[in-house]
């Protein structure tokens, strides 16, 4: 286990004591849930999540489309630390998508993003009282006002509360603790890619400055799960 700076440990104090605060807030096991890709910050936020709560509900959005490496990790870590895993899935099948639709990745990304990833986590998501997710404000220029707590509003006018612990981390914090953890990561890291999604949509960084440019060809930066519902009149 590597040594921690000073300063990356004042910052995992804090997360451990912003987790164990809300979740003691939260004390039944169906009141929080955390959605997990499987990219580094989500299994680093799963690790300090599950020295709380070890049978946390882990929600992991299976579109059809991930990488084959993908879903050998997601399996690897389910097994090794025991995962309360929940694989959420869309209405349809791939195939029966592109039979009706075609390749709506191609064609109308958002509406694919619609269907495979917001449909079903907000259906989920919606079940529980606090969501805890691996975001942070340097993944993009759209998470630059990422909260660490913040009331979140689901379609039909739900609120949950949403964590984000990580929001101020910056990539090297993230990679320094997962050292720190031995914490194996997503191999496609190895690869050169830094924000991985489907496999379709997801190619190496166009822009070596911005983790999220080999998302969608740069024709979008999110896929809708982390955008609120708009107000109902």
């Amino acid at each position: 286990m590597s040594t921690l700076s000073l300063e990356l440990d004042a910052k995992l104090t804090h997360v451990r004591d912003l987790l164990q605060r809300e979740l003691a807030a939260a004390p039944h096991a169906d009141d929080v849930c955390l959605t997990c890709s499987f990219q580094a910050e989500d299994v680093l936020l799963l690790k300090l999540a599950m020295e709380l709560r070890p049978g946390i509900p882990v929600l992991f959005l299976d579109t059809g489309y991930h990488f084959a490496e993908t879903y050998a990790y997601r399996d690897r870590i389910a097994l090794e630390w025991k995962l309360n895993l929940t694989n959420l899935l869309p209405k349809k099948t791939v195939a029966e998508q592109e039979a009706e639709h075609g390749l709506l990745y191609q064609i109308a990304p958002d509406r694919c993003c619609g269907l495979r990833k917001v449909e079903p986590l907000f259906e989920a998501v919606g079940q529980y009282k606090v969501w805890l997710t691996g975001l942070r404000r340097e993944q993009a220029r759209s998470r630059a006002a990422l909260e660490e707590v913040a009331e979140f509003a689901l379609p039909g006018g739900k609120h949950v509360l949403k964590l984000s612990p990580f929001a101020e981390w910056t990539t090297r914090d993230v990679w320094q603790l997962a050292e720190h953890f031995d914490i194996p990561l997503l191999p496609l890291y190895d690869l050169g890619y830094s924000s991985i999604g489907c496999e379709p949509c997801t190619s190496l960084p166009l822009d070596p400055n911005d983790p999220r440019s080999g998302r969608w060809a740069g024709r979008k930066v999110e896929c809708g799960i982390h955008i609120e519902a708009a107000p109902t009149k």
